[in-house]
Parts: structure tokens; C-alpha cells; sequence
């Protein structure tokens, strides 16, 4: 399964085959969160993404109404994503494996950098991605932190935590730095607290991992974050991904990176 190519997986995507989520999936190929909203509440999720590059690196937008995202490849995003979250009003009310039955005219699809991207250049220079050889859902905590506000969104900065022992840890900062499409360098590493996280055994999102004695936690700005500004800003519809679930693209990871 990890070997299919991404257009293979989201054929399985499609027909229901695969609901779970992609870590580890069509290695070489970025993969996406996605934020779809209607016209009228887009423009100031686009400055959202603008102020915030971190944790909301835009990748790619559709049109109002147009389903397709053909710059990242042949994909229907109305059902191309393995399980998607449905909001009214700032309220999570469901979570479906495709939202043709929701899709209108006027709605815009924003594709944002994902951190499995940054995990495979991880993996390529011989470090371990815990959430990865554990088989697990990264894990992701929301934060102190303040996004920077745009019209109706605003709010704290979720992160993902990967751990490493020190030296490994420099080397991760090292290899992301090369990466901003996709999160780019950690926004954090060592003491939780200092952050506004209380227990790195109680995630918000995914699943813990191990964190041995020897070993930092190193913290990531994380793509849910918009989920939480989507929350605050209340439209009346919005769908994004389920954690953990990303569309998947025909875009190389090699053409994010920079020198």
C-alpha cells in the first residue's frame, strides 16, 4: 500500500477503500490539508494564510466552485481525501469520506503544506520519525501561541511533535529549514510548558508516542491550526481534512525544497 503512487491511492480514496490516515503514503509526494470554504469568507482565510506561513504554508487554491485542483493533479476534492471534518457555524457536526452531497457553487478549496512532506526528508538521512515506526497518527497539541488575526480568524497555533535525541534534533532543524512550503524549521523544542502544553501524553489531535529519556520533544507549526481559527471565525460552512488524513498530490516533495 505505501507504495502506490499518489494517483493509485486516490483511486482507493475515491471508491471508499482507504479511510484512514496517509502518513507514510506515496513517498516523494507532497501531501495537503485542506480548508474549503464559501466564496465570501475566503479572502480573509487567504490573509489568514499570509500572516501565518508556518502553520498555514499555502500550496495551492481553486476557484469558487471548481472541484478540481489541477496544478497538484487529476483530483475531485470532493472526494479525493480520506475522511473529511464538517463545520456549521464553528461546530463540528460530522465526519464523512466524501461531501458531493454538500458541494455548492460558491465554495473554494485551499491546499496547505503538510508535514509528512518534511517527514520523508526526515527518514532520508537516517533519522526516526517516532509516529512513523510506532505506526501511529502524529501527535498535536494546541498552544499558547497566537496567530497573527485576520478579519474573523483568529486564534492559538497547533503544533506536531516528533522526538529526537539532541544531536538528531539540530540535524531535524537543519533539514526543515530547506522546507518552508511545508512548515519549515521546528517553532520549538524542549520543555512543553513554555508553549501552553500541559501533558505530551494527552494530545489534542492524533496519538502520543514514546519519548525516551534521552530524547527532546521538537515541535512543529501544524496545519490543523486553521481549524482552530476556522472555530473562532464561525462561517456557516466549512470543510476541512480529518487529522491525519491528506489529499495527496502528484507535486514532487524535491519541488519544495530550496538550496
Amino acid at each position: 500500500m505505501s507504495e502506490l503512487s499518489p494517483q493509485a491511492l486516490r483511486t482507493r480514496i475515491r471508491s471508499g477503500e482507504h479511510r484512514d490516515n496517509t502518513s507514510g503514503f506515496a513517498p516523494g509526494y507532497v501531501q495537503c490539508n485542506i480548508v474549503i470554504l464559501p466564496e465570501a469568507w475566503a479572502a480573509d482565510f487567504l490573509t489568514f494564510c499570509q500572516r501565518n506561513p508556518k502553520p498555514c504554508p499555502l500550496i495551492a487554491s481553486g476557484q469558487p466552485g471548481d472541484p478540481n485542483l489541477p496544478s497538484l493533479g487529476d483530483i475531485d476534492i470532493r472526494s479525493d481525501v480520506p475522511s473529511y471534518r464538517v463545520y456549521r457555524d464553528g461546530e463540528l457536526v460530522e465526519e464523512r469520506s466524501d461531501i458531493g452531497e454538500l458541494w455548492q457553487a460558491d465554495l473554494v478549496t485551499f491546499a496547505l503544506g503538510c508535514s509528512f512532506s518534511f517527514e520523508e526528508a526526515l527518514m532520508a538521512d537516517g533519522l526516526e520519525v517516532r509516529n512513523i515506526s510506532e505506526g501511529v497518527n502524529v501527535p498535536m497539541y494546541r498552544t499558547s501561541i497566537d496567530c497573527a488575526a485576520a478579519g474573523p480568524y483568529v486564534g492559538k497555533m497547533v503544533v506536531s511533535m516528533r522526538p529526537f535525541p539532541a544531536a538528531d534534533a539540530i540535524r531535524a532543524v537543519q533539514i526543515c529549514t530547506r522546507f518552508p512550503s511545508v512548515h519549515g524549521a521546528p517553532i520549538h523544542l524542549g520543555d512543553p510548558s513554555l508553549i501552553g502544553i500541559e501533558d505530551l501524553a494527552a494530545p489534542d489531535y492524533g496519538e502520543a508516542v514514546t519519548l525516551r529519556n534521552n530524547e527532546l520533544p521538537v515541535f512543529w507549526a501544524c496545519g490543523v491550526t486553521p481549524q482552530v481559527a476556522l472555530e473562532q471565525a464561525r462561517p456557516p460552512l466549512c470543510i476541512t481534512h480529518s487529522p491525519g488524513c491528506m489529499l495527496v498530490t502528484d507535486l514532487p516533495n524535491s519541488r519544495l525544497a530550496i538550496l
